[in-house]
């Protein structure tokens, strides 16, 4: 496995946002549970966010709060993140370790086909930039992660256990 943090986790500010965020979640939960999905339009394109906090583009996800189904975070983080609609029941892809952020996370990665978006996403304080992208013209910027994921979803041999 590579040390090395991926680029988009190389900027101090953002090792020290997410060390601390990591921090404060190991104060309240024994464990960190997410969600992310490569989310599918009808015409095949996917769908990316950029944040505020954290360098390049990104499939859309969150963690999972008290008392939340995952199904419930990731319909809650797919509106707050891009304004989409599931039109499909969201598919379980894998689930992943990711060691890179700690040493107690996890994801819970999904395949959503045939998303809607309600209206485009304006600009706020979390997310400064959405867009649905062709796989073969992603936005430069898309991070290392993102990419993985997307071999993992179109390759014929297992995915890899860690983010």
């Amino acid at each position: 496995m590579n040390s090395e943090p991926p680029p988009e986790m190389r900027n101090w500010r953002t090792r020290l946002f997410t060390r601390l965020v990591h921090g404060y979640f190991a104060l309240t939960r024994g464990m960190t549970l997410g969600v992310r999905a490569a989310c599918f339009d009808a015409e095949g394109r996917i769908f990316l966010v950029k944040h505020s906090y954290v360098a390049g583009w990104h499939m859309p996800g969150g963690g999972l709060e008290r008392g939340e189904t995952a199904l419930q975070a990731l319909a809650k983080e797919l509106r707050e993140e891009g304004n989409l609609v599931l039109s499909e029941t969201p598919v379980l892809f894998h689930v992943y370790f990711n060691i890179r952020t700690s040493k107690r996370d996890h994801v819970l990665f999904y395949r959503c086909d045939n998303v809607r978006q309600t209206s485009p996403k304006l600009p706020d304080r979390e997310i400064i930039e959405t867009g649905f992208f062709p796989l073969e013209s992603l936005p430069p910027g898309t991070t290392s992660a993102t990419h993985r994921r997307l071999a993992d979803l179109s390759a014929s041999t297992p995915p890899a256990d860690v983010w």
